[in-house]
Formats: structure tokens, C-alpha cells, sequence
């Protein structure tokens, strides 16, 4: 059973790490810098985020977007919910085939390494659903 029980959920969670990004000191400036657009397209239960990560701040658009994006990702909710909690590696994933990528993903996986220490703001995000389940 996926740990979302819906897109809500994802664009609550998922999405909401992006968004704490925003006021985070080290982990924002870094992100905004990039000047990327993301689309993540999950699975199991099926939604996309696309994170505009540009000055002056990050946009998290939740469904479907006329965007382009540079970098477009996808893999299981489950998946993305694992590597916030620090517990999955996307490059490993993409060596699985767990992951599946468009466009320069070394761009991305560039900025993994600095989303680190947004790990405890996500686990801290999920907390409360963590422990109703």
C-alpha cells in the first residue's frame, strides 16, 4: 500500500518541502540559484509537481502545467517520500530504471547533495501523519 493515500497528500508533503525551501538559509539561496525548472511526475497515487527553483523565490505548481521544464523526473510517491526522509538515492534509482529522467539530470543531481538538510523539515512535515498510521 503507498504510504499517500491521495495527491493531496503529494502536493501537501512532497510539495510542501519544496515550499519550507523557500525560508530555508542554506538550502533556498542554493535552489533559487539554480534557475531550474523541475517536473516530478509520481505514481502510486499519480501527480505532478513542477518547482520553478528561480529568484526570487520557489514556485511549486501542483498538477498539470504549461511549463517546460529543464529536468523532468519520474518515480513512485513512495519513492519520493523515501528520499526526503533520506533513505533513498535518486542516482542509484536512475541506474535501477526506478527513476526515469528527460533532460541534463546532472544538473539535478548536482543540487541533491544540497537538499540534505532539508531532510528534517520533511520528516518533521510528516510527523503527525506518521503517527496516525
Amino acid at each position: 500500500m503507498s504510504y499517500f493515500t491521495g495527491a493531496e497528500e503529494v502536493y501537501h508533503y512532497l510539495g510542501g518541502v519544496f515550499r519550507e525551501a523557500n525560508s530555508h538559509p542554506e538550502v533556498g539561496p542554493a535552489l533559487k540559484a539554480s534557475g531550474i525548472t523541475l517536473r516530478l511526475d509520481y505514481t502510486g497515487p499519480d501527480s505532478s509537481l513542477t518547482v520553478v527553483m528561480k529568484e526570487p523565490e520557489i514556485v511549486v505548481i501542483e498538477g498539470e502545467s504549461d511549463l517546460a521544464p529543464d529536468v523532468r523526473l519520474a518515480m513512485s510517491a513512495d519513492n519520493g517520500n523515501k528520499f526526503w526522509r533520506g533513505e533513498y538515492n535518486v542516482a542509484v534509482g536512475l541506474a535501477k530504471g526506478q527513476v526515469k529522467a528527460q533532460g541534463p539530470v546532472t544538473q539535478i543531481l548536482k543540487l541533491v547533495p544540497l537538499t540534505k538538510p532539508l531532510f528534517p523539515v520533511y520528516r518533521e512535515l510528516v510527523g503527525k501523519k506518521d503517527a496516525g498510521n
